[in-house]
């Protein structure tokens, strides 16, 4: 059984711990409010650019469009999973991790790592990583997302991929996360009842559609991204908040252990004490 000042000991161990916890679930809050409302701002430019898409699919031959179609002769196949740049957030970069893991083909699988924890997962996994990213996580702008979906694309067309797919987390709430693994290349449409709206374009229809189709690719990454860095912020809260709870209850029994072998010294000293005088009396 641990003495006294093992315990104390102990305490202020856990006592600083959940200091350090509580704060970070304070920062990750802070941070998520920031990740959601610019989540929320590529939402209307990105809903607005699927429109324009499905507006122009019913006039369009699908043969016209260039990235409907894969150009690549093998079954290789590109991943792009985004994770985190740092730990302490749950199964959330596990959770990408087992995803990836899951699909078939393994040994045609390449990876393009966004996220430090994402880089050394699968290179220690043994993937073969043609490309990384760890600093658009800290700071997500639509330029770096950009280049890096520019480079993918050039990839698929000269056939080095036959399908391209993006592992992340979805942001639902800050207590929910789920794993997502969205396809972006080829580019397949769903099937639209809508009827096309007697426009009078300028350039030609198929001009439009194969400038429109890279940016929702372009988009697509980018608010993956932004979801992934939300989810983060959410996985992260929610897991500081149980290790609080989880070290206050530590703390609560540490405390009261302490107290009763304190209470118990001091009845044994007490108990000594009256046998010394009570022999004594008797000498």
């Amino acid at each position: 059984m641990p003495n006294l000042k093992e315990i104390r000991s102990r305490i202020v161990s856990v006592s600083s711990t959940m200091k350090i916890t509580s704060a970070m679930k304070m920062v990750s809050a802070a941070k998520l409010k920031k990740a959601q409302d610019r989540m929320q701002n590529i939402k209307p430019y990105s809903t607005a650019l699927d429109d324009a898409i499905q507006n122009l699919i019913p006039s369009v031959s699908s043969s016209d469009i260039v990235l409907t179609k894969s150009f690549s002769q093998d079954e290789a196949h590109l991943i792009v999973p985004i994770s985190s740049n740092r730990g302490l957030c749950g199964a959330f970069n596990a959770n990408v991790f087992k995803e990836v893991r899951s699909s078939k083909n393994q040994d045609k699988i390449e990876v393009y790592a966004i996220g430090k924890k994402s880089i050394e997962l699968f290179r220690r996994a043994g993937y073969k990583i043609i490309g990384q990213n760890s600093d658009i996580i800290d700071t997500p702008n639509y330029s770096q997302s950009k280049g890096i979906s520019n480079y993918i694309i050039e990839g698929f067309k000269l056939g080095k991929w036959s399908s391209v797919s993006i592992v992340c987390n979805l942001f639902k709430n800050a207590a929910t996360q789920s794993v997502i693994n969205n396809q972006i290349l080829p580019i397949c449409f769903e099937p639209n009842n809508v009827r096309a709206k007697d426009y009078i374009f300028e350039p030609d229809k198929k001009t439009i559609i194969n400038k429109l189709v890279p940016d929702q690719v372009h988009t697509k990454l980018f608010e993956s991204i932004l979801n992934s860095v939300a989810a983060e912020h959410g996985a992260r809260m929610t897991a500081m908040h149980k290790a609080t709870d989880n070290a206050n209850e530590l703390k609560q029994n540490l405390t009261l252990s302490y107290n009763r072998q304190r209470q118990a010294a001091i009845t044994n000293e007490i108990l000594e004490i009256v046998a010394g005088a009570e022999a004594l009396k008797g000498s």
